[in-house]
């Protein structure tokens, strides 16, 4: 690894740079991205989420709490300093740079356009100073050194009826239009995956995990344009060909993925687009660069993209799929913790990745099964402090009867998202386990259950899954919650909760991940999560309610909690909850796994 920086450093001085910023970002800000784009990587060896930065004396890696241990680890011998986010008095690459080059005259910073967004860029120019700071946008500017680089991926498409997402793409493109007049603009320019794919209708694999297609949508008074690596024409998979056919019908105009800039600049001459909207955020610098450069100037407004929003709200439909594939989700998991159990009572050897392997036999056994949503993170013991545990194939942990066990995994069906976290206890457990057990299943009980006034954000809430923690002076580094797609990326927004302030209040309809955690390195980790749809709760002279209600079903083990530190309420909760996920699950289980669910489901007392 250091001589792949050290390969950098000679490319920087023979162009004249002072720094290089990489990103593990594709062309679309997405927060997977294909093998292609994998640079920091390639780069470093650290494989987790981060952005790199190199000088002529420095080569650091930024990242955020949930990835700390494993940074430190992967980035040792290599040269690369870790720099933490997320934490108290963070420095952020832009203040860095800006610190580091304070004193100097002009500043060349060299990026890969392709892989920044356009705001990110801009607040570096802002942070050094927009007088004194030359980007130097190099598109691919590893594939010099990077000799093997993946291609881009080519991947199956299919399209998905009204009958199953609710809204048919000619809805969702009447919908953008109507936005597009009364906002004053002729065109949208759409690059984020996902929201390509709900406009659409469409799915693909383009992405591990996320059933997205990599695109461009660009969407004017009358046309829709999609940029696309496929077309009917050249395509070998005839369910691929017949989805485009169903694109065409309801005139969606196919075009080549690398032919957008030079579309979007010959609309501009023709004077047939002359307010365009885009969102920073998601537009990657080298595509708004030239669309700066080709006279659009003025006429590029920038701001919010209005779909995530529109996407994050589910629809009937999709609320009713939803709770389909949380049900067949529920069996699957129930089917696991019960093999699980069996495994390690009978004393047979299992691994964390036999566990993985096992989970997911069972899911593909599920009709519209289409993958995982992420990869599943199986880890025992000191393996579960990592939140964002990578499994190895080989080498894996082995699984014995004490302690705790978790597994943190999702799958992807044709009708919804589903996204879970069990910890289980496989034996006997310490004092201290028993403790971070139980306190982060108050948390989450808490967030559960609350009941809030309608226009309340998710930072808002947070607190709520914290403060039993708080009280015992303990704490998790990752946010509380995330938004889930539907047949789409586990991980969305507008909205979330967690600490970072984000004003997107919650609404009816929308998903949400209730995840809080502990992890002590070197010895365990614990993890409760359900997925949550927010719901009306009624209305009175103080305003308009609202509430959550769990979409996950699949029980959470009692047999290590310390009743003690639960109160009345909380009690109650868990008894309803659990009784819930055996009432329902248990018809479709055999007896014998139905059975074991009775007994885990059993009431508890204080």
């Amino acid at each position: 690894m250091r001589n792949r920086v050290e390969a950098i450093r000679d490319m920087m001085r023979s162009r004249g740079w002072d720094a290089v910023v990489l990103t593990g970002n594709d062309p679309h800000a997405s927060e997977y991205s294909a093998p292609r784009w994998h640079q920091v990587a390639w780069v470093s060896g650290y494989t987790g989420e981060g952005d790199l930065v190199i000088t002529e004396d420095h080569a650091g890696l930024w990242t955020d709490t949930r990835y700390f241990i494993q940074a430190e680890r992967q980035l040792r011998g290599t040269g690369i300093e870790l720099h933490k986010t997320r934490v108290q008095d963070q420095v952020l690459i832009p203040e860095w740079l800006a610190a580091q080059f304070a004193g100097y005259g002009e500043v060349v910073v060299a990026v890969d356009g392709l892989g920044m967004s356009a705001s990110s860029v801009n607040e570096i120019r802002e942070a050094v100073g927009v007088d004194r700071t030359a980007v130097a946008d190099v598109p691919d500017l590893l594939s010099p050194l990077w000799t093997d680089r993946p291609e881009i991926p080519r991947t199956p498409v299919i399209t998905l009826g009204a009958e199953t997402v609710g809204w048919s793409r000619k809805q969702k493109i009447v919908w953008i239009r109507k936005w597009l007049a009364d906002k004053g603009f002729d065109a949208i320019l759409i690059s984020a995956l996902d929201e390509i794919a709900w406009m659409l209708n469409v799915r693909g694999s383009d992405v591990a995990y996320n059933p997205v297609v990599i695109s461009y949508l660009l969407i004017t008074s009358d046309t829709t344009q999609w940029f696309v690596r496929k077309g009917p024409a050249d395509s070998e998979d005839s369910e691929t060909s017949d989805s485009f056919y169903e694109l065409t019908a309801d005139g969606v105009n196919i075009q080549d993925y690398s032919d957008i800039a030079m579309a979007l600049a010959g609309m501009v001459d023709d004077d047939y687009i002359k307010r365009l909207f885009v969102d920073s955020s998601t537009l990657n610098y080298n595509l708004y660069g030239i669309l700066k450069e080709n006279t659009l100037q003025d006429s590029v407004v920038a701001g919010k993209s209005p779909v995530a929003l529109r996407k994050a709200v589910k629809n009937e439909v999709e609320i009713a799929g939803l709770k389909e594939a949380h049900l067949e989700d529920g069996l699957a998991m129930e089917r696991f913790l019960f093999w699980l159990e069996t495994m390690i009572k009978g004393g047979e050897p299992v691994n964390e990745y036999e566990c993985s392997l096992k989970l997911h036999e069972f899911r593909s056994e599920i009709e519209g099964f289409r993958g995982e949503s992420f990869e599943t993170i199986s880890a025992y013991g000191p393996s579960a402090a990592l939140p964002h545990y990578v499994t190895p194939e080989s080498g894996s942990a082995e699984l014995y009867a004490n302690g705790l066990y978790l597994c943190d995994s999702g799958g992807q069906y044709l009708f919804g998202t589903t996204d879970i976290t069990r910890t289980v206890p496989l034996g006997p457990c310490s004092q201290l386990e028993k403790e971070d057990y139980t306190l982060v299943l108050k948390g989450h009980i808490a967030l559960s259950r609350i009941v809030f006034p309608k226009g309340t954000a998710g930072c808002q809430l947070d607190v709520l899954a914290r403060a039993p923690l708080w009280n015992s002076k303990r704490n998790f580094g990752h946010g509380t919650g995330h938004g889930v797609g539907f047949y789409l990326n586990v991980h969305e927004g507008p909205q979330d909760i967690r600490q970072n302030f984000n004003k997107q209040a919650f609404l009816p309809g929308m998903v949400t991940t209730d995840e809080p955690g502990i992890y002590r390195e070197e010895r365990h980790g614990v993890r409760h999560e359900n997925v949550l749809l927010c719901v009306d709760a009624g209305e009175n002279d103080f305003g308009r309610w609202l509430r959550f209600e769990p979409l996950t079903l699949c029980h959470f083990d009692t047999s290590v909690l310390l009743t003690e530190l639960l109160d009345e309420s909380e009690i109650r909760w868990l008894n309803d909850y659990n009784e819930r996920v055996f009432r329902t699950l248990s018809p479709r289980l055999s007896p014998e796994v139905s059975q074991w669910l009775r007994e885990k489901t059993l009431p508890i007392t204080k």
